[in-house]
């Protein structure tokens, strides 16, 4: 058989399906050859007709009698074949490091996109499993762009030496770690990406020792996983939260293996259909054959794991820290863990960076609304080059907005109306700004309130675009925070758009949602305005900003607007409109993100209970 194309049993060219093909792929050796043909045995009986399931296991040394007992399993409906990648590693041996564990089993999905170009998605699954529902379910699942669809890692969730192994040494969330033992992979975004050498380039760069190529695949993917039932991906662990017959997929992972222990955790469904296929006996005898040494040595690796995971965490030179001291600046790094201790300690509103030497802005020095002539002329010069510049920077891919949801909320206001957004960046604005272009609102301006050191002291280029950008800067004089207040009171009169970060201080990718100032809320209360929240969501991409972290890619997301409620006083809309922009934020955050909204801070952080977002609102 060719790696590059499907070949049916008997060496000759598959012919064109009259059916949709569904290619399933497993990896095993000639010792686990065996409990693939227990897990394909329960695929084929849940399987529909309606498909053709071409499977095809990598391998580089099953016997001929042990592919003969699997290749009884075919039929007109599975189409089953066995594809040596011997000679493909050899074709890439000089791109690989002088290592020999890239040979493994294991890695061999890591080749599947390369060497089946004619699949533009493919499922991956490990041979320790059963299949109690359609696969082809699963392979139907749209999966977008992301890398591949994967089911969360319990493992990282129940066991904290490895949720934190993954957070300290990897840098991804222990709820967004994917278990890569059953995959829907997306070929296409695979070759698109070079997601193979990607992780070339890491088996060069760091020899991951605690889950391996799971820990590969997620450190490349990050960002870029569709997230699938977790009955896709049913792991024999304690806490499983739904039925075991409603699982789609048992996965017996780490050292729980029925043909090991007879006391093992739904033991009784592998047997159930081990006891249909050839190999039967064979596994019968070596579950009895399992001597109290292997079993001791089963108890020890466990513990050797947690060892590892402990020291990869602890260790200095781990794949975060190594990445963040040879290919990060220096001063973003320290950032980024001024961030992590600033949420732990629980100090929400101070800025992480240090803000320009900074003036008091006097009353005589703006006219926020009604501005001449020649300040108009500056506000349009400055809008043509702030498009140019941000222009430049989607360019040259430092600039990402990869989509606009819920624009109709924004194009269907037909008042003013107070825009909230996290801010976590310095052109997040601008984001926002591209998002109220795409509403269409001709008639309706939109301003941003910006710091008073950023309109008074910022220099150059970034300061022209602070004073004349439609901003409306707070201010430590109270005369013109007075008149501020009265502008902005009567821009939102008049309907135009105001946008009020309502976290106050700008945190560097931070995603989670911070608490909430009143400011924004009280402008919209007092002027009978609705809130538009925006929420806007980052991804990882493949390009690295000047700093050496990945650009990220943003979604806007629009909420459909939140208005003040006539039967309630001022005061009671505001605490209202802030439990409710951040009960929608915390939604999105949680669906985009797949993991639950949870903070570090060690004093405790309250869930939004209707009335405030957080322990106290802020004044």
């Amino acid at each position: 058989m060719t790696l590059k194309e499907f070949r049916m049993d008997n060496g000759e060219p598959a012919q064109a399906p009259a059916r949709p093909v569904v290619p399933v792929f497993y990896a095993c050796d000639d010792r686990f050859v065996k409990y693939t043909i227990v897990s394909l045995k329960s695929m084929k009986q849940h399987a529909s007709r309606d498909y053709e399931y071409r499977v095809c296991v990598l391998h580089t040394d099953i016997s001929e009698r042990m592919q003969t007992v699997l290749n009884k399993l075919g039929d007109d409906n599975f189409k089953i074949s066995f594809c040596d990648v011997s000679d493909y590693i050899l074709s890439i041996a000089e791109k690989l490091p002088l290592r020999d564990y890239y040979s493994k089993t294991t890695y061999f999905r890591m080749f599947i996109a390369e060497m089946f170009p004619e699949y533009d998605k493919a499922i991956y699954i490990d041979s320790d499993t059963v299949v109690q529902g359609d696969i082809s379910e699963m392979y139907f699942t749209d999966i977008g762009d992301s890398y591949v669809g994967a089911c969360h890692e319990q493992v990282m969730i129940q066991f904290d030496v490895y949720g934190t192994y993954v957070e300290k040494a990897l840098g991804i969330s222990r709820y967004n770690f994917f278990n890569a033992g059953i995959l829907l992979i997306n070929c296409e975004e695979f070759r698109m990406h070079f997601i193979l050498d990607a992780f070339i380039h890491y088996l060069h760069m760091y020899n991951f020792v605690v889950t391996q190529d799971e820990d590969y695949l997620n450190v490349i993917c990050k960002d870029h996983v569709y997230w699938l039932d977790q009955r896709w991906n049913t792991q024999v662990l304690d806490n499983i939260p739904f039925p075991i017959d409603e699982a789609k997929i048992i996965h017996y992972c780490l050292f729980s293996k029925p043909w090991h222990y007879r006391d093992c955790k739904h033991g009784d469904i592998f047997w159930h259909y081990a006891a249909q296929t050839e190999v039967y006996d064979e596994l019968l005898a070596n579950l009895a054959a399992y001597t109290p040494e292997q079993r001791e040595r089963d108890r020890t690796g466990s513990e050797n794991l947690q060892k590892l995971a402990r020291s990869e965490t602890e260790k200095e030179d781990n794949f975060l820290n190594m990445l963040n001291s040879e290919h990060r600046s220096a001063d973003r790094v320290a950032i980024v863990k001024k961030i992590e201790e600033f949420e732990r300690i629980g100090n929400y509103f101070e800025d992480v960076e240090n803000d320009p030497p900074s003036r008091m802005l006097m009353p005589d020095e703006i006219e926020y609304y009604r501005r001449s002539i020649v300040q108009k002329a500056k506000t349009k010069f400055a809008f043509m080059i702030a498009h140019r510049f941000i222009n430049r920077k989607i360019d040259e891919k430092q600039f990402i907005l990869k989509e606009i949801r819920g624009i109709e909320n924004f194009r269907n206001l037909d008042t003013g109306a107070i825009i909230t957004c996290n801010h976590f960046n310095a052109l997040d604005s601008f984001a926002i700004q591209l998002t109220y272009e795409a509403a269409e609102q001709p008639k309706r301006t939109f301003y941003r309130v910006i710091r008073e050191g950023n309109y008074t002291s910022f220099p150059g280029f970034y300061g022209f675009l602070m004073r004349n950008c439609h901003t409306l800067p707070l201010s430590s004089n109270k005369d013109t925070l007075k008149k501020f207040v009265k502008s902005t009171d009567q821009i939102l009169q008049d309907g135009h758009f105001v946008l009020i970060y309502p976290e106050q201080s700008m945190w560097w990718n931070y995603r989670k949602p911070r608490p909430f100032k009143r400011g924004a809320f009280t402008f919209a209360a007092r002027n009978n305005v609705p809130v538009l929240p925006c929420f806007i969501t980052m991804k990882d991409s493949e390009y690295l900003d000047e700093d050496g972290f990945n650009v990220q890619e943003y979604t806007v997301h629009i909420c459909p607007p939140l208005c003040p409620d006539s039967t309630k006083s001022e005061k009671e809309n505001i605490r209202s409109l802030m439990a409710q922009n951040f009960a929608v934020w915390k939604e999105i955050y949680e669906r985009e993100y797949g993991l639950p909204l949870s903070y570090t801070t060690e004093t405790g952080i309250v869930e939004p209970d209707g009335v405030k977002p957080f322990p106290a609102a802020q004044e």
